[in-house]
């Protein structure tokens, strides 16, 4: 009776398989606006190579200075940065003075309390501080942005997919809306076409412009493209500070582990050297 039963189960689970298999099913919508995403653009970094060393995998500082530049210049406006102490810039080449200058003369102050009435106040930044938020709070943030949120930056290239490349070609893959572009789906103001962007409609506008940052003599032409490398750069640091760190550690481990295996097998060839195989 119990084998009758368990076959019946069974009899029964295998029709609903087949029901569902050959039970024709509602054709999925496409989305129309798929055509028109772009994966972001590839750019050789210098720190793409196995080793932490120069151009052999490390950071370019000259590059990273630049890319701080148009992040405070340019980006402090909207974007926090607040995992990055200002001590921190001097990994990046900058001078102990030049960092209590960048902290002493930042936009934005930070909060504290006042110690003889107790209420809120602000100070001036040393270099010890984290990068003071814009905003007080997301509230405040959406107000001033149209209700968008402008997310910190400090983890951004950890945050997205291909991150370096993806901030790279945001910032600079800002274009009119093609002309075959469905109607329903056309980006209306305050939003801007960016097919780089998950929905290819992003409040921000465009950031940059030709000659918006001014580099010191010597330094690359400041154009759209320049700067959008030169601070997603800045950003990946930012993300990453320990980055060339990690890869001397890793060489030094493969040298070890080629050095311990090389000594393994001399010393297992001497063991069994008098033994017949």
């Amino acid at each position: 009776m119990v084998r009758l039963f368990g076959i019946a189960i069974g009899a029964v689970f295998c029709v609903v398989l087949l029901f569902a298999a050959l039970s024709p099913r509602e054709a999925t919508e496409v989305d129309p606006t798929l055509a028109f995403h772009e994966h972001p653009k590839k750019v050789h970094w210098s720190w793409d190579g196995p080793i932490g060393l120069g151009v052999f995998g490390g950071y370019d500082r000259v590059q990273l200075q630049r890319g701080f530049q148009v992040y405070k210049e340019v980006c402090s406006a909207c974007h926090s940065l607040n995992r990055i102490a200002f001590r921190n810039l001097g990994e990046i080449g900058f001078s102990e003075a030049e960092v209590k200058a960048i902290a002493k003369n930042w936009t934005h102050e930070v909060p504290t309390i006042n110690a003889d009435t107790g209420e809120a106040a602000t100070r001036t930044a040393v270099p010890s501080d984290k990068i003071p938020l814009v905003y007080a709070n997301e509230i405040a943030a959406r107000a001033a942005n149209n209700n968008a949120l402008p997310p910190d930056l400090s983890l951004i290239t950890k945050a997205r997919p291909d991150g370096s490349n993806y901030v790279y070609s945001l910032l600079s893959g800002f274009a009119d809306v093609p002309a075959n572009f469905p109607a329903d789906r056309r980006p209306e103001a305050p939003l801007h076409y960016n097919p780089y962007f998950h929905s290819l409609a992003i409040a921000m506008a465009p950031p940059l412009s030709a000659g918006q940052v001014t580099y010191a003599e010597g330094q690359p032409e400041a154009t759209v493209d320049q700067m959008s490398q030169d601070v997603a750069a800045f950003l990946t640091w930012a993300a990453e500070p320990k980055l060339e760190a990690r890869k001397r550690a890793g060489v030094g481990v493969i040298a070890f582990l080629l050095i311990l295996t090389t000594l393994a097998y001399l010393s297992y060839r001497r063991v069994w050297a008098g033994i017949k195989h």
